[in-house]
């Protein structure tokens, strides 16, 4: 009886050394680029507009903004529709995550002609973004200062 009692304790010991080095199920997690993409990845529509702290939601109406792209890649795309006719918003371009992924985009980056930091929030049903636009660019001057515009899906 003693030799089984001692039979049982190896097997049972030696069973839990074999699966406690057993890697966990589910691959690798998630990068914070790809839960972001994942989160950012829809059509937005204009929710608010706010210019140098004037609410101008009425010359945004029918706005919206389609985010694309493939996780685990660096550069990412969006398209526009309903752009008034004086927009800081191009019609379509690309972007990538800045520094902090879950609070920074650089918008177009890259392009010489239009790489701007912009600063968001998302969460399952709202995108908030801003950013200051520059009165430098050259015939832009209606649209310069800061913006913020929110989304909802």
């Amino acid at each position: 009886m003693k030799a089984f009692r001692i039979l049982i304790t190896i097997i049972t010991v030696g069973s839990l050394l074999a699966y406690s080095g057993c890697k966990p199920k589910g691959g690798t997690p998630e990068t914070t680029q790809d839960k972001q993409l994942g989160l950012l990845s829809t059509t937005w529509k204009i929710a608010s507009v706010s210019q140098g702290g004037t609410d101008v939601t009425s010359s945004w109406k029918g706005f919206s903004v389609a985010i694309t792209g493939t996780k685990g890649a660096t550069s990412f795309q969006y398209s526009c529709a309903g752009r008034p006719a004086l927009s800081p918003w191009p019609a379509s371009g690309t972007w990538a995550f800045g520094t902090d992924p879950v609070t920074q985009i650089i918008r177009d980056k890259g392009s010489v002609n239009d790489e701007l930091a912009m600063t968001y929030s998302v969460n399952a049903t709202k995108l908030q973004v801003g950013y200051n636009f520059p009165s430098t660019r050259a015939g832009y001057t209606k649209v310069d200062g800061d913006w913020v515009f929110t989304f909802n899906k």
